[in-house]
C-alpha cells in the first residue's frame, strides 16, 4: 500500500522537481547546449557545402530538363523540353533504339563502368588484404616495404596512366618488346586500342594503382586488433588460415567495408585514366566520360546534364542498395 503510494507520487512529480518518470529521457541543459553550438560550428560548413555541391548539383537537373547548350546558357536562350532528354527519341532511356539500349553509347558506357568497377575494386580488396597482411608481419626492412609500397598511389593518376599509357604502346611499349622476347607473343599486341583488351588494361593500371590504398586502410584495421585472440589461437595451434577467416576477417570486415564503399564510388565514377589511356573511345567510354562527351565535345548541355543525372542517382542507388546489403554504415559498425 505505501509501496503504490510512493510509486503515484513519484510518477505525478511536476516538471523541474529533479526526478525523471520511469521510461524517460532526461536531455540536460548541458546537453541541449551542446547542440546547439554543434549546428552553430556545423553551419558554415553546410553553408558552404550547399555552394559547391548543392547548386551545381540543382543546375545540371535543372539543365537536363531543357535543350540548353553552351552559347544559350549565358543568353538564356533554351527552353523547357520536359523528359524528353530522358525518354525521348533521343533521350538517355532510348529503349527503342534499333541496335537495342545496350548498344547504344550511354548503354556501353553504363556496362564499361560496372564492369571497371566491379572487377578492380574486386581485385584490389583481396590483394589489398594480402598485402596488408604481410605488411602487418615483423620483418627485417619493414618500413622500406610499406614505403615503397605507397610509392604507385602516391602519383597522380594523370601522370600513371601517361606512363602506363607508353609502357603498352603497340609500336614502341616495353611491355611488348618483353612479352615478345619471352616467346608469349609473336606481335606487337595493342593493348590500349584494341577493344578486347583496352578496358582490362585500364583496370589492370588501376589495379596496380589503387591497391595500395586498400592495403593502407585493412592494415590500420589490422593494427587496432587486440592480441590476446591471436596467441590463444596459436597455443591452441590453430592453422594459421583457419584463424584469419574465423578470426581476423570477422574483426575487419566493418572496416574493409567501409574502404570498399568508398573505393567503389571512385571507381564509379572514374573518368581521367579511361581518357587518358584510350581517349575515350567508344568501346571503353565511362559514364563520366560520356557527359563529359555531351557537353564538351558535342554542346549538348541539356542532354549531358540528364547523364549526369543519372549517373548521380546511380551510384546513390549503389551505395543505398550496398549499404543495405552489408548492413555496415559509415561509422564502421556492423
Amino acid at each position: 500500500m505505501g509501496h503504490a503510494a510512493s510509486t503515484n507520487t513519484s510518477s505525478a512529480l511536476p516538471p523541474g522537481s529533479g526526478r525523471v518518470r520511469a521510461g524517460a529521457t532526461p536531455t540536460s541543459e548541458l546537453t541541449r547546449e551542446r547542440t546547439r553550438s554543434a549546428w552553430i560550428f556545423l553551419a558554415p560548413t553546410l553553408f558552404v557545402l550547399l555552394l559547391v555541391a548543392g547548386w551545381p548539383l540543382g543546375r545540371t537537373i535543372f539543365f537536363s530538363f531543357t535543350d540548353a547548350n553552351l552559347e544559350a546558357i549565358g543568353d538564356s536562350a533554351y527552353k523547357m523540353v520536359g523528359l524528353a532528354n530522358y525518354f525521348g527519341p533521343y533521350g538517355v532511356f532510348n529503349f527503342a533504339a534499333p541496335e537495342g539500349f545496350w548498344s547504344t553509347d550511354w548503354g556501353m558506357a553504363i556496362r564499361n563502368t560496372f564492369k571497371f568497377a566491379v572487377v578492380s575494386v574486386v581485385l584490389e580488396t583481396i590483394l589489398g588484404v594480402v598485402f596488408a597482411l604481410v605488411l602487418n608481419a615483423n620483418f627485417k626492412g619493414r618500413s622500406f616495404v610499406r614505403a615503397a609500397v605507397l610509392v604507385p598511389w602516391a602519383i597522380p593518376t594523370i601522370v600513371s596512366a601517361k606512363m602506363w599509357a607508353w609502357i603498352m604502346h603497340d609500336q614502341f611499349g616495353v611491355l611488348n618488346a618483353l612479352l615478345r622476347s619471352a616467346g608469349i607473343i609473336d606481335h606487337n599486341v595493342a593493348w590500349t586500342a584494341d577493344p578486347a583488351y583496352a578496358l582490362w588494361s585500364v583496370v589492370v593500371v588501376d589495379v596496380w594503382k589503387t591497391t595500395p590504398f586498400m592495403a593502407l586502410l585493412t592494415l590500420a584495421a589490422l593494427q587496432m586488433l587486440p592480441r590476446d585472440c591471436y596467441e590463444a589461437a596459436y597455443v591452441d595451434g590453430i592453422h594459421p588460415i583457419k584463424v584469419f577467416f574465423k578470426v581476423t576477417l570477422p574483426l575487419i570486415w566493418p572496416a574493409l567495408m567501409v574502404a570498399v564503399i568508398f573505393r567503389l564510388l571512385d571507381a564509379l565514377r572514374v573518368f581521367d585514366i579511361i581518357y587518358v589511356m584510350t581517349s575515350n573511345s567508344v568501346s571503353t567510354i565511362s559514364m563520366s566520360g560520356f557527359v563529359r562527351r555531351e557537353i564538351v565535345d558535342n554542346n549538348y548541355v541539356g542532354f549531358g546534364s540528364a547523364a549526369s543525372t543519372v549517373l548521380f542517382l546511380i551510384i546513390g542507388a549503389c551505395t543505398l542498395i550496398y549499404l543495405k546489403v552489408s548492413r555496415v554504415d559509415l561509422g564502421g559498425k556492423k
